[in-house]
């Protein structure tokens, strides 16, 4: 075990607890049974310590890594501690691809699907709605095995840790696609706000970035797949970049995935950093809210409001859409939802004092945080946006009886206590 007390990929956050490497699936089983309290931690990419725990933590960078491919129920078995990155590589060498992908290939599958990540595009769920699958180990150290006919499954893929570690994962998958990305900077806001559903939905995955300052949206990044989007010269008022770009102004692209329209396998496109090289700036923070997709254009305009507050703070801000589901603590269950995500620079005081007011401009479009981005919300208030919590809670209760794997993180947003 691991006994220097180790930081999150951003440098923000200490974690308290010793970090064990095991082998095996049996050696987690014997740890998780002989602690007291205990959580996983996967790729250290959360911004607040939702991971942590004030016993000892548990990561699966050392577990078998194998993955197991059923082509007749287009499905894909893999580690918990496997990062998309590494995941989608084998897929695609194989033939197969994920429905989608988030901003950074780097982060860990189990820790991805626990906290809702996810990536753009009207009718992408996030990547969690993938699961049809998950083997846990449970407090007492049993291996529990649950799918989608399993009850309450629904609320056991978002489930922040709450009820165990998460070893295997599997997903849903289908064969391989190309997509081509086209990049567009200087979008009037007038455009975009008038033509909001339509920019979203003109491709299969639209983000858009912006420092909140002036009239324009600083760049489209617009990811087509089987031709749904032909990159005309223009798009809303924007205009076709002629070199790649970086989200940062003032960044190389090379650290980025391919654009121009140059067509590729979707493993090196979905995403927009790629795998070889570092994510996105660094040191930086983050965080990200989400609201009913009837409600976007009122909370852009509410953010826009608070843009003389919020841009010396920031790096920079990207607006995607997500497809509604049925995950009980998904920031987009029951609801199609936009995400409203803030990367900051690294004056975590500074933003924390902030974000009290980005909540309360966005408390009347019935936000919901990101569980592994920086926020302030607590329980009782988000117990009012997730209308499953009670439910939750009661499935912890019944799976973790003795509270093994919460943490004060937990104690604050979920559990009340």
């Amino acid at each position: 075990m691991n006994q220097v007390s180790e930081r999150n990929w951003a440098g923000n956050y200490r974690y308290a607890a010793p970090v064990a490497h095991p082998k095996s699936i049996d050696e987690v089983q014997q740890l998780v049974a002989a602690a007291t309290r205990v959580r996983a931690l996967g790729s250290r990419h959360s911004f607040n310590a939702i991971a942590d725990s004030p016993g000892m933590l548990v990561a699966l960078d050392r577990v078998d890594d194998a993955i197991f491919i059923d082509p007749t129920r287009l499905s894909v078995e893999v580690s918990g501690g496997t990062t998309y990155g590494t995941l989608a590589v084998e897929l695609q060498r194989q033939g197969y691809a994920l429905h989608n992908l988030a901003s950074l290939p780097h982060i860990s599958v189990a820790g991805a699907i626990a906290t809702g990540t996810h990536g753009s595009g009207d009718y992408n769920g996030s990547l969690a709605t993938a699961v049809s699958a998950l083997e846990i180990v449970t407090g007492s150290g049993e291996l529990l095995r649950v799918d989608r006919s399993t009850p309450d499954f629904a609320g056991m893929v978002v489930a922040l840790g709450a009820l165990g570690i998460v070893t295997r994962v599997t997903l849903d998958i289908q064969p391989t696609f190309e997509v081509q990305q086209f990049v567009y900077e200087n979008l009037p806001w007038s455009a975009v706000l008038q033509h909001f559903d339509a920019v979203m939905g003109s491709a299969y995955s639209v983000s858009l970035f912006t420092n909140w300052l002036g009239e324009n949206v600083d760049q489209a990044w617009v990811k087509s797949r089987g031709g749904d989007f032909t990159g005309a010269g223009e798009f809303f008022g924007g205009t076709a970049a002629t070199l790649g770009r970086h989200p940062l102004p003032g960044i190389s692209a090379v650290n980025c995935t391919e654009q121009l329209g140059v067509a590729g396998p979707w493993s090196e496109r979905l995403a927009h950093f790629r795998l070889a090289f570092t994510p996105s700036n660094g040191e930086e923070l983050q965080s990200e809210y989400h609201v009913p997709r009837e409600h976007a254009v009122a909370a852009i305009e509410a953010m826009r409001t608070l843009s003389d507050r919020i841009a010396p703070l920031l790096l920079v801000s990207e607006i995607r859409s997500i497809a509604a589901d049925d995950l009980w603590l998904s920031p987009n269950f029951e609801r199609a939802g936009v995400a409203l995500h803030f990367t900051w620079k690294p004056e975590q005081a500074a933003v924390e004092a902030l974000l009290p007011a980005l909540e309360a401009a966005l408390a009347p479009f019935a936000v919901r945080p990101h569980w592994g981005k920086l926020f302030q919300t607590d329980a009782e208030t988000l117990a009012a946006s997730f209308p499953r919590l009670d439910d939750f809670r009661a499935l912890a209760d019944r799976l973790d009886p003795t509270g093994k794997f919460r943490n004060d993180f937990l104690e604050r947003t979920v559990f009340g206590g």
